[in-house]
């Protein structure tokens, strides 16, 4: 059995949610990203597979706020992988949390920067935007009680 074929055994049996969307991205420094988002979102990594050279990672699997994402590092020098990294600001991720407050705060303590900061948004939600250190864009949002 390869190292492949027992990393995907061992992934398979992670008890994790793996319906929907599950974003899946490719980061510069995929090992600081996953302790970033452990700090910054309260992440949990539940699966971390590295590659050859000992430093990037193959696979990475955390669940956070009671979703799964998948992050990797980039792979210029493989073709399948594509062009080199390059952050995007054509996607956001979102966080539907119950205190925007105290997880924005986190983040922000964590490295993050604020690119809309939280306020109260005509659709009823307390929302805002952050910027983590890998260039990935973060929203958040609180429902507010029906009056």
């Amino acid at each position: 059995m390869t190292t492949m074929e027992s990393a995907a055994g061992e992934l398979a049996a992670i008890d994790m949610p793996m319906k929907g969307v599950i974003p899946h991205l490719a980061v510069d420094g995929a090992s600081a990203a996953s302790e970033f988002y452990q700090k910054a979102f309260g992440a949990k990594e539940v699966f971390r597979l590295p590659a050859d050279d000992g430093v990037r990672l193959l696979h990475c699997a955390l669940l956070v706020n009671g979703g799964t994402l998948m992050i990797c590092d980039v792979f210029p020098d493989m073709p399948e992988h594509g062009a080199p990294f390059q952050p995007s600001s054509s996607y956001t991720m979102h966080l539907q949390v119950d205190d925007i407050d105290s997880w924005s705060q986190r983040a922000l303590d964590a490295g993050a920067e604020v690119v809309m900061p939280v306020d109260l948004m005509f659709w009823g939600d307390r929302y805002g935007i952050l910027r983590d250190p890998f260039g990935i864009q973060w929203s958040m949002g609180e429902p507010q009680p029906k009056a």
